[in-house]
């Protein structure tokens, strides 16, 4: 159950990361498609879990017990968490320093990626870690509709009034996403290493 939690958790993380670093993109570059991203975006992420579980399955033609179910449903949701994020980092990157960079050759595609990108990363795992926690929570819901996870602890507990398999699931759940927090943070670290260095006396 861990193991199946890790993966509808966490894949929609990775998935979702890219689809929002695209679409953060698109806001940055395009500010007259910007309005009506964002907008949907927020109204996207304020439709109830459980409906959006029910909902997958009539769209795409899935079975109503179909894992993809969650893991699209959570891939949207964050999607829509982190646009917005994206979007207000890369528009606060100096215009001087894209300049430069314009200035030293660099065409847009290697800007975005060497120089723009990196310093949207600290704001981005502001949100993916925001984002990691959402989805670990968020998994359990799934098994009211009959997925896997440890929501089925929840479940299973609940059915036949048990009390040890509901604190397990909530301890499993707690852990998983201590750690999972302390891994984006470690990675936020090693990919940015010159906030590392603010404060260091030359």
């Amino acid at each position: 159950m861990l193991l199946e939690h890790v993966y509808l958790s966490l894949l929609p993380l990775v998935i979702s990361v890219f689809l929002a670093v695209v679409l953060g993109w698109v806001c940055h570059r395009y500010g007259w498609f910007r309005g009506a991203l964002l907008g949907t975006a927020n109204i996207v992420y304020t439709v109830p879990s459980l409906a959006l579980f029910a909902i997958i399955p009539a769209v795409i033609g899935t079975q109503v017990l179909d894992i993809n179910n969650v893991v699209i449903a959570l891939t949207v949701y964050t999607t829509a968490l982190l646009t917005r994020p994206v979007s207000d980092a890369l528009d606060a990157v100096p215009a001087h320093i894209t300049a430069a960079a314009t200035a030293m050759g660099f065409r847009p595609l290697r800007r975005f990626l060497t120089v723009e990108l990196p310093l949207a990363v600290p704001v981005l795992f502001a949100g993916l870690r925001v984002g990691s926690v959402s989805n670990i929570s968020l998994v359990s819901v799934g098994a009211l509709i009959g997925t896997g996870g440890l929501g089925v602890l929840f479940t299973d507990g609940f059915r036949s009034r048990y009390l040890a398999p509901i604190i397990v699931g909530i301890v499993l759940t707690l852990l998983l996403a201590l750690l999972v927090d302390g891994l984006l943070v470690a990675l936020r670290q090693w990919l940015t290493p010159w906030n590392n260095l603010q404060g260091v006396k030359p």
